[in-house]
This record gives C-alpha cells, structure tokens and sequence, in this order.
C-alpha cells in the first residue's frame, strides 16, 4: 500500500508536491489568443516521485515526468507521463520505493541493492536527429515517443555511448550537429571529461577525452563557432573524502575556477586552461568567439549549497545568482575576467536557439527569487538585452511560480527574438498550473494568451520545443 508523502519536507510540497496521476485533456481552456504561429509541442520535465521516497529527498535522484503541451490552431492539447526507467518500472511493480534519492547506500532496499539502474531522466528533454531524449547527467538518454510519451527505452547511439552524457547538449544551428560531454565517464573521479559530436543524422563521429583540473561537478558547458568551454568551478567529489566521514561532494574554493577552451577542430591535449575567482554556474546562457576573445554568460552564484571541505558554511546570501560575463582573450594571460551584467537574481537561462554558438542580443530567465533569497520561487520573467544591459520583466506575484522560460521564433526566417516565450505557471491561489505564452518582444506586458491546467506542473528543470513536422 502506497504511503503518503511527508508534509514537512519543503521540496514534496506546494509547488514542488508530486502529482499521482497521468492524464490527457485535448483541448485546455485558453485565455487570450494563441498565436496561429505556434504549432507544435513544449515539452518540460522534471523530478516527480511515484512513492514517498525511501530516507532523505533529493529531488535530483526523483523519478522523472513529462509534461507536454501540443499547440496548433489556436488550440492546447497536454499530455503528462513518467519515464519508465528500470527503476520505475520496479517500483511500480512493487507498489513502494525501493530506490533511495539520497546517495546513501543504507536507503536502497535490500531486494533491489545488485539492481543496475539506468538512472532517472528527470532533467531535460531534447529532440535531435528524429529522437526525443530524456536526459540526466549521472546515464544515458531515454528514447520518448513525441506524441504518445510513451517510453521507448535507453538510447546509446548505436552502441556509440557506453555510459553517461550531460543533460545539457548543445545543437549547432549551422551544422545540426550535436555536442556534448560525460563527466566522469568511467565512473572514476579522476577530473576526465568525455566530449561529443553527434551529426545531425545522430551518428557520433567525434569522441576525445579532456583532463580537467580536478574532479569536479560539471552540469552545464558552452560552445561557439569555434570552440567548445568546459566551466571547471571548485565543487568536488572524492570517495576518499566519503570515506573519511566527509562530504563527499564539497565546496573548496581555494581550488579557484578553470575554464577549459578546446578548438572544435582541435585535439584534447591542446586544450587550453584559463582561471578565474572560485564560483559556481550551473547553467550557461550563450557563449560566442570575437577574434582572441571569447565570451561566456553565465548565471554566477559565489558559493553553491554544498557543504565546505574545511571551514564554515558559506552565507545563504551567496547562493544568489545573477547573470555574468566571463571574457577571455587568448592573446593575454592565462586569467579570465568576470563582469555582472544584472543586479537582478536570475536562473535557468535561454536564448533563441538559432544564435546558439554565435554573437547574440537577447537572453530570457526565471528571475526574482530562487535560491539565496527568502523565496524558494522564481516570481518572473525576464528578457535581457545585451545592448542596452536592460533586463525587462514580469512579475506574477507572490503566489505564483515560474518555470524555465523557453523560446519559439515567429518562422525560421524571422529575426533574433522575434518569437514567443511559453513557460509553466503555478498558481498557489488556485493550486494548478498554467502555460503562459509572452510576446517575446514585449515580456513586460504580461502574457498575451494562457492555457489552464486543473492540476499542478510540479516545479522541475527544464524543457524544450518541438517544430511540429508539417512546418520543418
């Protein structure tokens, strides 16, 4: 018999409560007007526990779900589905948790313990070369059917990929080509990066191995026209830690940040390392190459909430993130420069896909709240301009949170940023979700069209867009 989820752990509830169900509306009720433009699917995914977890919580190690919002003549369509990973599926079968979330070995049941998993593909959801890929770092992708959300099963490339990759692949707009990397790909801690190239048929022909700095936690990287950017900031891992009763992911900043720059037709050994300020950056909004110069936007906290190797914990007012510029010039030093761009806390950043690599104008973000401050929400959303450094909002209010803002042109011709931001909405006041569909141009107008939901998105990771085929 299934047990209820605690009430007093933060991250099982408001906004953050698993939904029990999987369900299918064809057609939401729609306020405003949906742009004729629109005509395809927003997918979004993130952590949602079929059972109450076994020991501590971590969001991060939760059972993934799909949620997907089909658009097409004015009209909104969702859909909702978990992954049907290993695990689940045992889960499932046994009617409890059998899995813990929290790392610790003592809080994975004993019937289950020699049990390889093939992970949880809870953090992001990509469609490339024909496949729809749910995406965690610590595994492989998991195929998703596009329509059905039906799970297809692991995905390794043609036998290509033999373990993990990022949950944050990058696709060239010029090439289609896909790149990405594996953070300790063979499972030792050694600081090896795997980097990637799938073509845009989805064939792997590029596959190098980087040796970073230290062990550390890589989530996110960056590429340009010409290079790829690997962001070594000094969060650590170590099983001797572990087991000496330490944490074994650790905050040491002493180590100071690397930022590794690898030329795209380059060899791994070449690899050049610049350093910088210790920092974290989960997630990086563009970068783009200049001559000698090299520019990467990030949002920079100055500490992550992981515990320190030595010393005291870091001020809860240093998780804060806000979006920042990191400058290289291959001319000059082996030092990167790092200039604020927004006093505005920010995350989960986005652009117009197709200047992705490239010199670009206008970036979106959740923003006004989040970690560091004393809400555990994005209140708004924000469109930035790196022309005028101005950072234009909206803000939903107190009782609503924001998801990741994802980005749609107009029509493949249009210009940068001439589009629409679709992005999830919970309502505190109601307790369900909405989709919110902002001129792009515009976001300080508030949404022009919003699609209701009867239930909660729980708040998760991220999400992308789908062209439906009809218009690629």
């Amino acid at each position: 018999m299934a047990r209820p989820f605690p009430t007093d752990n933060p991250l099982l509830q408001g906004g953050f409560e698993p939904i029990r169900m999987e369900c299918d509306n064809a057609d939401l009720f729609v306020h405003g007007e949906i742009p004729s433009e629109l005509i395809g699917t927003l997918y979004r995914i993130g952590p949602n526990p079929q059972f109450a977890p076994r020991g501590r919580y971590n969001p991060l190690q939760a059972d993934g779900m799909i949620h997907a919002f089909h658009i097409a003549d004015g009209r909104v369509a969702y859909r909702n589905r978990w992954v049907r990973t290993r695990q689940w599926t045992l889960e499932r079968s046994a009617g409890r948790a059998l899995f813990g979330t929290s790392g610790d070995p003592r809080d994975v049941d004993p019937e289950v313990a020699d049990v390889r998993s093939d992970g949880v593909a809870n953090t992001h959801i990509v469609w490339h070369a024909g496949r729809l890929l749910a995406l965690e770092e610590g595994h492989g992708p998991i195929e998703i059917d596009p329509v059905s959300l039906d799970t297809i099963g692991p995905w390794n490339f043609d036998h290509q990929l033999p373990g993990n990759m990022t949950a944050h692949p990058k696709i060239d707009p010029l090439t289609g080509e896909m790149l990405f990397f594996a953070n300790f790909p063979s499972r030792a801690f050694t600081g090896e990066i795997s980097f990637y190239v799938a073509d845009a048929h989805g064939r792997i022909v590029r596959h190098q191995s980087v040796q970073g700095p230290f062990p550390a936690l890589v989530h996110d990287f960056a590429i340009t026209h010409d290079y790829v950017i690997f962001a070594v900031c000094p969060v650590t891992l170590s099983i001797e830690r572990a087991r000496a009763g330490g944490p074994p992911i650790a905050w040491e900043p002493y180590l100071g940040t690397h930022v590794g720059v690898l030329a795209r037709d380059g060899r791994a050994e070449d690899t050049r390392w610049y350093t910088g300020d210790a920092c974290m950056a989960w997630h990086s909004m563009n970068a783009f190459s200049k001559g000698e110069r090299i520019f990467i936007d990030v949002c920079q906290q100055e500490a992550p909430a992981f515990p320190p190797a030595h010393g005291p914990m870091p001020d809860p007012s240093s998780l804060r993130q806000y979006l920042t510029r990191w400058t290289i010039d291959r001319s000059e030093g082996e030092e990167f420069g790092m200039q604020r761009l927004s006093e505005v806390v920010c995350e989960y950043p986005r652009i117009d896909e197709r200047r992705a690599g490239l010199a670009y104008r206008y970036g979106y973000v959740a923003c006004i709240g989040g970690p560091g401050t004393d809400d555990m929400f994005h209140r708004a959303i924000g469109r930035f301009d790196h022309d005028t450094l101005e950072l234009q909002t909206f803000h939903f209010g107190d009782r609503c949170a924001v998801s990741e803002p994802v980005f749609v042109a107009k029509a493949q011709s249009a210009g940068e940023g001439e589009g629409y931001l679709l992005a999830t909405v919970f309502d505190e006041a109601r307790s369900a979700s909405h989709l919110a569909v902002f001129d792009a141009q515009h976001v300080e107008d508030g949404p022009i069209a919003r699609a209701d939901l009867d239930h909660r998105v729980p708040m998760g990771f991220h999400g992308s867009w789908r062209q439906a085929q009809a218009r690629q």
